[in-house]
């Protein structure tokens, strides 16, 4: 009996269950730029299962051979191994494509007949991974459909059935809940995987590694030792003509509400009992509920909103977010917002926490940044105190992901001078290859059923009580003032610097 293509070579870790990948808007930009280039490397690393099948599902009709070829330009493009033609015509060969209105019963009855088929020619077990690539506006009737032809029901013989949804979760915390509602009328909670692709990146997974593996930094991992904590999640770009999707989120909600507080989390969580994944999530969730409440009076002095004026990035004049295609004129969406919060509990009583993200900043980085306290008397002259910087210890996420420390050494010579220096940890140069993308690390975790790196429903909602605070005040701001601006390329408003400058503290140069 030949091979399974897909399976020739060793594999490098346990190999996941049979099953279909089910893609809803799999003609959208998220399947061909993240999700079948996420498959093709997987497949790539011998990991997926020897019964595999993908299937698309959307609006779009394909004529014969389209959807196939539109997919493998897609990994052309965007995958991160050059695209080869043996390995490309094994995973194409268990392709199929469902044209469908997501409204009308009849093409999730089709769809049931290509999973079924799929089990007969491709072993696939009755194993299903749905996966919802779609605006949430369609969420709801996907998921009355999968009840109504029972495709959320798993099938004879232990198989399973789970769904991935797609961010944002909701846009306030009653549309999360209604949404929880609805999925957990479907499926397991057990069973819903909620995806924010910034938890399958290497260096917030290394995190835990980092904290609770390495007995010299966990101890000084509290408000004993540390000053303050930065995170920064900044993008060059603008709205990319998402304008529209733009006008109705915002930064709050599209940054700081999933990804910033993700990170957030992580970084301020109690160890785990253990890696299971309501573990891990239970400590997330203790972090969110630990936040501390805003009033309406203190979102204005502990929040600062801007846009972006017009300026240069990247060399290239770009336009004011008002300028933008699907923004109003009048617009007080906020394409940059910052935040102090404190996280009321033992490890942490005192210290703030910095959070800013913004569009059109002069690059593109997300990071964590401990600020450690100062030293409690200092031996090497009072010329040096105008010179003295902080301990910092610094997690990028991207790009460049590695870790650095900032420590004072002294300068060669017979006078006592000192002058910051750097260690520095990056996975490329210590590892010599490049890390999985995130959305093959999710995909994979959730063929296998760990939920570790998903979202839970308290999560979702422990988030959005927290940011509804913010939205509500921002709403009620009398005068309809237009929002402070930046230029462009800058590092944001001046209003910014002030939310630390009255602590004593600045924004990190990054």
């Amino acid at each position: 009996m030949n091979p399974n293509p897909l399976r020739v070579g060793l594999t490098r870790e346990r190999a996941a269950d049979a099953c279909n990948v089910v893609i809803f808007g799999a003609s959208g930009d998220l399947a061909h730029r993240k999700l079948v280039p996420a498959l093709y490397n997987i497949a790539q690393e011998r990991l997926l299962p020897g019964g595999f099948g993908i299937v698309g599902a959307a609006r779009k009709e394909y004529g014969e051979g389209e959807f196939a070829a539109s997919l493998k330009e897609g990994v052309r493009k965007h995958s991160r191994r050059p695209l080869e033609e043996e390995p490309w015509s094994a995973l194409e060969s268990r392709l199929g494509y469902v044209p469908m209105e997501f409204g009308d019963i009849e093409g999730y009855r089709r769809l049931a007949a290509v999973l079924e088929s799929n089990d007969h020619d491709h072993g696939t077990g009755g194993n299903r991974l749905f996966y919802l690539a779609v605006p949430p506006s369609a969420f709801p009737a996907i998921l009355h459909f999968f009840a109504e032809t029972g495709l959320n029901k798993p099938g004879p013989g232990g198989s399973w059935s789970r769904v991935i949804i797609e961010k944002p979760f909701g846009r306030d915390l009653a549309t999360a809940q209604e949404l929880n509602r609805i999925c957990n009328a479907v499926f397991d909670e057990s069973s819903v995987f909620r995806i924010d692709h910034y938890l399958g990146k290497e260096t917030v997974q290394n995190l835990m590694v980092f904290r609770f593996a390495n007995a010299i930094f966990e101890p000084i991992w509290n408000q004993k030792y540390v000053d303050h904590v930065q995170i920064t999640v900044a993008e060059s770009i603008g709205v990319e003509g998402r304008g529209g999707y733009y006008e109705e989120a915002g930064t709050t909600r599209d940054m700081m509400q999933n990804h910033m507080f993700q990170l957030l989390c992580l970084m301020a969580m109690e160890p785990p009992v253990s890696m299971d994944a309501d573990a891990v999530r239970d400590e997330k969730v203790k972090v969110l509920r630990a936040l501390r409440p805003l009033s309406s009076s203190q979102v204005a002095t502990e929040t600062v909103r801007a846009q972006y004026a017009e300026g240069v990035v990247g060399g290239k004049a770009v336009p004011a977010y008002k300028a933008e295609p699907g923004v109003s004129r009048t617009s007080r969406t906020e394409s940059y917002v910052a935040t102090r919060l404190f996280i009321d509990n033992w490890r942490w009583a005192g210290v703030p926490f910095y959070l800013r993200a913004g569009k059109r900043l002069p690059k593109r980085v997300t990071e964590i940044a401990l600020h450690f306290k100062d030293v409690p008397h200092r031996l090497f002259g009072s010329n040096q105190e105008r010179h003295a910087q902080p301990n910092v210890l610094t997690m990028r996420i991207q790009p460049d992901e590695g870790i650095t420390l900032k420590f004072d050494a002294k300068v060669p010579g017979t006078l006592p001078r000192r002058q910051p220096v750097t260690m520095e940890f990056r996975y490329g140069a210590s590892f010599g290859t490049e890390p999985p993308e995130a959305y093959e690390r999710l995909l994979l975790d959730a063929v296998r059923g760990d939920s570790t790196l998903f979202i839970r429903r308290d999560e979702v909602e422990a988030s959005w009580a927290w940011i509804d605070v913010l939205e509500r005040a921002w709403a009620e701001e009398s005068g309809g003032e237009p929002l402070p601006s930046y230029a462009s390329g800058t590092w944001g408003p001046s209003e910014s610097d002030v939310l630390l400058s009255r602590d004593g503290r600045a924004w990190r140069r990054l």
